[in-house]
């Protein structure tokens, strides 16, 4: 059975993902496309170059923060003073060794730019600030004068992934000779469960369903606003979700995966084994639990 996945963005919680597509897999199920934002971008690109569970599995539990992070000049040499750096550089870490890291992935399968996967097939969620727009990768890429078919495809998933202060943001140069600064895809649409729906039908060729990494909408808890910093977070949480959550209380988040991560951090780079088995094993059991479920896997319910 052909299905469509869409993954959220979640930064190291994306380890639930690899439990859930191992759900997927035993079930007897394959994506034909997969969409995502921010890490959940990752797991779509990885998904699309042809990753099994157990492959991903072998390659992330032994992964560190220091394998993928690469911090400047300035806060190696002075770490006490990193804020200097996000103020100047606005970003702790280049994200050049991330990228690096990606494309030795995506090549391990032969997967460079676009070109080498099939039209549709992957879809990725990025911000571009300069424009203040919203991204999507490779869709997009023409209004920009580029072609999609040349474009890396470590390059979309490094966009998607810039998160805000954390990362840099990405300098990307257009034919225009001007630059534009991408951050993560997060920002706009942290769950684009909308991409695979026509746009003139408003129906999709096939079911879709979508791995959140949040508790389900009625369990989630209002936050508790007692100072500036509190406030300034959910209201930047109110903007980055408002898009999203209207669309899955509209589908009454019928064909959602709900992973109730909420004891790890989003930048949690320093996970252990044992931490990263649990997330493997929630992703792996919340799956699981939906496909026995009333999901109407055999046609589309959008």
């Amino acid at each position: 059975m052909k299905i469509d996945g869409v993954f959220a963005g979640g930064g190291v919680k994306a380890f639930s993902f690899i439990g859930a597509l191992d759900a997927v897999e035993k079930k007897g199920y394959d994506f034909e496309r997969t969409a995502g934002t921010s890490a959940g971008a990752l797991m779509a690109a990885l998904i699309q170059a042809g990753y099994k569970s157990e492959e991903l599995k072998s390659i992330f539990m032994p992964l560190t923060g220091d394998d993928v992070l690469d911090e400047t000049w300035f806060t190696e040499r002075f770490p006490w003073l990193s804020w200097i750096s996000v103020y100047w550089r606005l970003g702790l870490y280049k994200g050049d060794k991330l990228e690096k890291w990606i494309h030795h992935l995506l090549a391990d399968k032969n997967i460079y730019t676009f070109r080498d996967l099939p039209k549709g097939s992957l879809k990725i969620i990025a911000s571009d600030l300069t424009a203040g727009r919203l991204l999507i990768l490779p869709d997009d890429l023409p209004k920009y004068g580029v072609d999609p078919d040349r474009f890396p495809v470590a390059l979309a998933v490094k966009m998607s992934c810039t998160l805000p202060y954390i990362f840099q943001p990405v300098k990307w140069r257009t034919v225009n000779k001007k630059y534009n600064l991408i951050v993560d895809g997060g920002i706009l649409s942290n769950f684009p469960l909308w991409l695979f729906r026509d746009a003139e039908t408003g129906m999709c060729r096939r079911p879709v369903i979508g791995f959140q990494l949040s508790p389900a909408l009625q369990d989630s808890p209002p936050p508790k606003i007692k100072n500036a910093v509190k406030l300034y977070q959910s209201l930047f949480d109110t903007m980055r979700r408002a898009h999203d959550l209207r669309y899955v209380s509209k589908n009454e988040a019928k064909n959602i995966v709900f992973i109730p991560v909420e004891k790890i951090k989003s930048t949690q780079f320093d996970l252990n084994v044992e931490q990263k088995e649990e997330l493997i094993k929630m992703g792996h059991h919340e799956t699981e639990l939906f496909l026995k479920s009333s999901f109407g896997i055999g046609k589309a319910r959008h």
